[in-house]
């Protein structure tokens, strides 16, 4: 028996299944999948550039017969769309098991999406599990249904089951040999020819799906006792009849413990009759899921009639026990109140970070700033308010060309901000479209040598792979300059007067320029440095709380600066903006 969270436990369950290799992009709250995978024995793992990319590898390696696992966040997914339809239609040779994992409430997304429409819409099963012990033997399940019915198979977690750790029963290993590769253009080579009798094989496969999940044994139904209908003083007096799945199971049983429960492991397809059948052996029918009508609009699909809640279920945002009761307008548990002076503690950048002083330059110059997905998307909050847009991966470049041509004449600065990972997910292509379209303005690729945001991870740009095998450090410069740029520099992201410097230059020239800033994160090195501290000449006068370090404190009546030394890492930063030259290294620092 293992504690598990979700994560580790589809990597376990893919290892146990046989599953040779690994492809992924890190995203939270998908990262720890892969990187547990990868530390397994006897398979093969790699970071891929994007999500699209690790797809296409895996179903490559599928395709040749190797079991397959590919993993990504559900934003991820978008990006993915376009192999994984054609993918559904293809099917696999080895089988192939995508996790997308959703974030319902946003913990670290920048928005909330059902993975399961696209399972719906490219027509693949989707398993659901509702803790890790489900993940790990969907998990290990997942490649058997694959191969049975010649298609990918996604699987469906969110944050809480990704994260979460529970009890896991684990077992051995299964070797399973690749299948040989034969030669089938008309299962691989997808043009409209082959395409149109893959069309007719994938509604054959659909059929089948449909048939076999009416009885399978992932989609459970679970009787309340007569002892719990009893015992529940609050609930409604008729039979109530409740269809879920995933995490939310977890919440449905404890809000509502005298509801009959049907437990979806796969929520498509659907199993029209088992949940006709369950409709009409309960009274109340209701679907609870959480910041989404998937569910609740297939269900509805099957013939069965809806009762309507209460109080409707919150549209966003992940779902507690109370939200659901409240929703059945059922007795809330008593909560301890909440205490109402609690001082807010937002997101910041750490203290060190190389990305601080740029985002603090950009503020001086007023520049319209686009920006991209990343640990410096938060150089829009205060106190350096810096960044006016983020979209998605690679957006920041598009973006910028796009307000340099619509901003005729006269304008501020549009300077694109993005960091090196999503660069090569996402950013060669669109600066390769602002240099073939003869598009000006500045562009910065924060090169912190790591993908940080997600804990870490190698990337092409530093030439880390996720097992650490020996491979080439893409020549960042050197790619610039190939593809066009005339103007780029690499500038040192901790020297206050390079980056201004630079920044006045790259926005006062009406052709493109790219500059590099280069500066570790602070998390790759965590051996001792010196720390700084605030000498008596200090003047209160705030400059070095503008750049919104946590380590920079002040007194709310004087205005006089401090530093804590055990939050500083002595990046020399501050001392940097000090006019008064009021910091300095702290005596007998280490």
């Amino acid at each position: 028996m293992k504690l598990l969270s979700g994560n580790e436990a589809i990597a376990q369950g893919a290892w146990e299944a046989g599953c040779h290799i690994g492809t992924a992009y890190p995203g939270t709250p998908s990262t720890e999948t892969m990187e547990a995978f990868a530390e397994l024995p006897d398979v093969y793992a790699e970071w891929c550039p994007n999500e699209k990319v690790a797809l296409e590898v895996a179903v490559g390696a599928s395709a040749a017969g190797a079991r397959t696992l590919v993993t990504m966040k559900h934003v991820g997914v978008n990006v993915c769309a376009d192999p994984l339809f054609t993918a559904a239609y293809t099917g696999v040779n080895g089988g192939l098991l995508l996790l997308a994992a959703d974030d319902p409430g946003m913990f670290s997304s920048q928005n909330e999406q059902d993975s399961r429409y696209y399972a719906m819409a490219s027509m693949i099963p989707v398993l659901e599990p509702s803790d890790s012990a489900e993940a790990y033997h969907f998990a290990k399940d997942a490649y058997d249904i694959s191969e049975q019915f010649d298609t990918p198979v996604m699987m469906r977690s969110t944050v809480r089951i990704s994260h979460t750790k529970t009890p896991v029963e684990v077992g051995e290993r299964k070797e399973v040999a690749k299948k040989p590769y034969e030669k089938n253009p008309g299962k691989w080579v997808m043009m409209p020819a082959f395409a149109k009798p893959r069309r007719k094989v994938l509604v054959e496969r659909i059929a089948a799906l449909r048939e076999w999940v009416e009885s399978c044994p992932y989609n459970v139904v679970e009787r309340a006792s007569r002892d719990d209908v009893q015992s529940d003083s609050s609930s409604l007096t008729k039979r109530q009849g409740i269809i879920c799945s995933g995490s939310v199971y977890q919440h449905v049983k404890e809000a509502c413990p005298s509801a009959d429960i049907f437990k979806l492991g796969i929520t498509w397809p659907l199993p029209q009759k088992a949940l006709y059948e369950f409709a009409h052996s309960v009274e109340e029918v209701y679907v609870v899921e959480e910041a989404s009508t998937y569910l609740s609009d297939a269900v509805k699909s099957c013939g069965v009639a809806l009762h309507d809640f209460v109080v409707p279920l919150p549209p966003d945002g992940e779902l507690t026990p109370a939200s659901i009761r409240r929703s059945f307008g059922l007795e809330l548990p008593l909560h301890k109140p909440i205490e109402r002076d609690i001082p807010n503690r937002p997101p910041a950048l750490c203290p060190g970070c190389p990305h601080r002083i740029v985002f603090k330059e950009l503020s001086r110059l007023r520049a319209i700033v686009t920006g991209d997905i990343g640990c410096y998307t938060l150089g829009a909050l205060p106190p350096l308010s810096a960044m006016d847009t983020t979209l998605d991966m690679g957006a920041s470049v598009s973006m910028a060309h796009g307000f340099e041509l619509a901003l005729e004449g006269e304008h501020r600065p549009v300077v694109a901000v993005i960091g090196d990972s999503t660069f090569a997910h996402s950013g060669l292509t669109s600066l390769i479209n602002t240099i073939y379209n003869n598009g000006s303005g500045t562009v910065c690729i924060l090169d912190n040598r790591t993908t940080a945001m997600t804990g870490q991870q190698g990337n092409p740009f530093n030439g880390i792979t996720l097992q650490n095998r020996p491979t080439k450090e893409l020549n960042l410069p050197a790619l610039l300059q190939a593809l066009g740029v005339d103007h780029v520099h690499c500038v040192d992201a901790f020297d206050m007067k390079a980056v201004r410097q630079a920044l006045k230059e790259a926005t006062t020239n009406d052709e493109l320029d790219v500059i590099v800033f280069q500066g570790p994160c602070v998390l790759l090195d965590k051996s001792p440095k010196k720390s700084y501290v605030v000498t008596l000449d200090c003047t209160g006068c705030g400059i070095c709380k503008t750049l919104g370090c946590p380590a920079i404190a002040s007194d709310p009546e004087t205005g006089i600066s401090s530093i804590d030394p055990d939050l500083c890492i002595g990046c020399d930063q501050c001392r940097q903006y000090c006019n008064f030259g009021a910091i300095e290294p702290r005596e007998g620092s280490r």
